[in-house]
């Protein structure tokens, strides 16, 4: 399976992003992915959407950047993680 390219982004690439991208890497290492998860802004995502196989935001993103776009804030907030998970292996099985 080629190496699945996961940005995370947040308002400022730093505080949730983190959380969520550290969350990310440990459900793709127990699956088995080979991924490499990057963190960025949300207002760097229209630049940076070529490089990606899957989006994860901690904030409400409504625009189509031809990848799929999971909204992460379960990482943060503890609710519904396991949906979350769900989804985002889903995309990187279908990408």
């Amino acid at each position: 399976m080629a190496v699945k390219r996961i940005i995370v982004a947040c308002g400022g690439a730093i505080a949730t992003s983190t959380v969520a991208a550290n969350k990310i890497r440990e459900i793709c290492d127990r699956n088995g992915i080979d991924a490499d998860v990057t963190q960025a802004r949300i207002t760097e995502l229209e630049s940076m959407k070529d490089q990606a196989d899957l989006i994860v935001t901690t904030a409400k993103v409504r625009r189509d950047y031809g990848v799929p776009v999971i909204h992460g804030v379960a990482f943060i907030s503890g609710i519904g993680i396991e949906a979350t998970e769900r989804k985002i292996l889903d995309a990187l099985q279908s990408t």
